[in-house]
């Protein structure tokens, strides 16, 4: 009876000693001069939620806080050119780091697509690419659920149009940064492809 008395009280004191496992750590919530940004800057064109007031925009809920610290001083510093130069032109480092994890903070809204089969082109075109035309699998970089990196974006649930867009840009090299790769794999794509892959993507949570 004491040696299971010993062993209770022991392994009752290792699991007072036992730290408790932290719950997923949420995003500090944002400053009064982020949302200040926020309301009168951002929502124009992304909404409050960075969910985009429009298809031409990105939807940047969910996206990584560390790509968009880069993208915003892209555009900042003009590596990056777009009509977000004038938005971020002004802003400073602390602001910029507030802003990529307020938006990051927000959860993803998937949008089924409207055409499955079309959806379905993209799904293999994402997974395997096409040896054919030395297309690369996307999801050799972008990740299975297209989740991306810190360094690459997270295209899940990203608008149709936007994603055709920026394909677009990459492979016509109007898009002034991260062209170097993208450029080689958008520049083979045909147009079916392209908007295939585009609304498979955005159909992804």
């Amino acid at each position: 009876m004491r040696l299971i008395a010993a062993l209770t009280c022991a392994a009752t004191g290792a699991m007072l000693a036992a730290p408790a496992i932290a719950a997923d750590p949420k995003p500090a919530p944002a400053s009064p001069r982020v949302q200040e940004i926020v309301a009168g800057r951002c929502s124009l064109c992304h909404g409050m939620e960075g969910e985009s007031a429009s298809p031409v925009f990105p939807r940047l809920a969910a996206q990584h806080p560390e790509y968009m610290v880069k993208q915003l001083k892209d555009f900042r510093e003009g590596r990056r050119k777009g009509t977000m130069n004038e938005m971020a032109a002004d802003l400073k480092d602390d602001e910029i780091a507030g802003l990529a994890s307020y938006f990051g903070g927000k959860p993803s809204k998937a949008r089924r697509p409207s055409d499955v089969d079309l959806a379905g082109i993209g799904k293999y075109i994402y997974e395997k690419g096409n040896k054919y035309t030395g297309v690369a699998a996307c999801a050799s970089c972008h990740g299975p659920k297209a989740y991306g990196t810190v360094q690459l974006p997270r295209l899940a649930g990203q608008n149709v149009q936007y994603l055709e867009t920026q394909l677009k840009e990459f492979n016509q090299r109007a898009r002034t940064n991260d062209n170097a790769v993208m450029h080689s794999i958008a520049s083979k794509l045909t147009e079916l492809e392209t908007v295939a892959v585009s609304s498979y993507i955005a159909g992804l949570e």
